[in-house]
């Protein structure tokens, strides 16, 4: 077949996938991205304005048996009523819950890759058997508590301590900015102890332990953001997470993490990009649609280009996770990269609104404020740098 022959039959361009990215997808992965993306059309965006706006997420135990009904919680995750998808399919479901919001993709993460994720592989077969099911399930909310008032980057500073009392472990300290913590059944907190830091799943019914949420937030307003108070919790000797000792356990789990938030972030940018876009071909200025002008032309192709290159990154990493390669380095990579091209394209998006790009009858504003956290959470902006930094130079400059 010649050329001319091939250009004939190239398929129309597609300004919703302008590279064809979704070539690259199998029709499994196509069906779980439009079960979620149906699931936040019908169930999220008709009252997140509404929810941001008055910074409180209701209803967000009936939210998370949904997301368990379709597999969305734990999803990555072999056995215990877990869907056991490709780490493909769990990114564009993070993308398409962010896309509705960052808070619901936080809900999210923290259940399946932080919570289930140190449970499902550090925890004791017990342990697995008594929480994975029902939090798969979302009958049982979980959260992490590992950052502290006072020790975010570095925690391995973390005062929280756990000190052995006969055949029981007793918890003391506190956790700051958990997500779920106030509405959690369960709590994988970490601790230092005598021989250096542990998990320990804690039940959030257990005496001494309380959750007071945190209000008063300019980002995230649609999410449950708490303290966790450990006073002199007791817990058996089995509520410690078998399997893994040091700062390497709550390492590994940030790392999932973060995966998630690689493709979360250019969800919320898609969801921008779109309102610009749509907003772009309407709005008339001086006789004709903004989106006739060359500059209004020239934002939306930039931020066609950024958004789309941070979605092929995060497929990607993603085959990269699903073939057993995936570095830690280059996780660090994704976040740092698509998040703050998120924030840019959500901020070039207010511009092509204007003055309606401040109200919440648009996704914009609102994806920006919440990035603004993604930002930091997870690992800062300098963080990833330095990790990025020493991998390059293979030089330490953390400290």
């Amino acid at each position: 077949m010649s050329v001319t022959s091939k250009l004939q039959q190239l398929p129309s361009f597609d300004p919703a996938d302008p590279i064809g990215i979704d070539d690259l997808l199998a029709p499994e992965d196509l069906a779980i991205r439009g079960t979620v993306r149906s699931w936040a059309a019908d169930r999220v965006l008709p009252h997140i304005a509404d929810w941001y706006e008055r910074g409180e997420l209701p209803g967000i135990r009936e939210l998370a048996r949904e997301l368990g009904s379709i597999g969305a919680l734990g999803m990555s995750l072999e056995g215990y009523g877990c869907a056991g998808a490709s780490a493909v399919q769990y990114g564009l479901a993070c993308l398409e819950l962010e896309a509705a919001d960052s808070g619901i993709r936080s809900l999210v993460s923290v259940q399946g890759s932080l919570a289930m994720y140190a449970i499902h592989r550090f925890g004791s077969e017990e342990q697995k058997r008594r929480w994975l099911p029902g939090m798969a399930a979302g009958e049982i909310i979980g959260c992490f508590g590992l950052t502290e008032p006072d020790h975010g980057s570095d925690p391995a500073g973390m005062r929280t301590y756990a000190k052995k009392d006969g055949g029981d472990w007793v918890l003391t300290g506190r956790k700051m900015w958990i997500t779920n913590g106030s509405v959690a059944g369960v709590a994988v907190v970490w601790a230092q102890t005598d021989d250096g830091m542990r998990g320990f799943v804690v039940p959030t019914d257990a005496p001494g332990f309380s959750a007071p949420e945190i209000t008063h937030k300019w980002s995230l307003r649609a999410s449950v953001t708490s303290e966790l108070v450990l006073d002199e919790v007791r817990l058996p000797a089995d509520a410690v997470l078998p399997d893994v000792t040091g700062l390497k356990g709550p390492l590994s789990c940030l790392s999932h993490a973060r995966y998630g938030i690689v493709w979360g972030a250019m969800g919320a940018a898609r969801a921008s990009f779109e309102a610009a876009l749509d907003y772009a071909r309407t709005r008339e200025q001086f006789g004709k649609p903004i989106g006739g002008f060359q500059l209004t032309q020239a934002k939306l192709a930039d931020m066609a280009v950024e958004l789309h290159k941070g979605i092929l990154l995060a497929h990607h990493l993603g085959r990269r996770m699903d073939a057993g390669r995936l570095r830690p380095e280059q996780v660090s990579f994704g976040k740092l990269n698509n998040v703050r091209e998120a924030i840019e394209i959500c901020r070039t998006s207010r511009t092509i609104l204007g003055a309606n790009g401040i109200s919440l009858e648009y996704p914009v504003m609102r994806h920006a404020t919440n990035l603004e956290s993604v930002l930091t959470y997870e690992g800062t902006v300098e963080m990833h740098q330095l990790v990025l930094g020493k991998a390059l130079t293979g030089l330490d400059a953390f400290r």
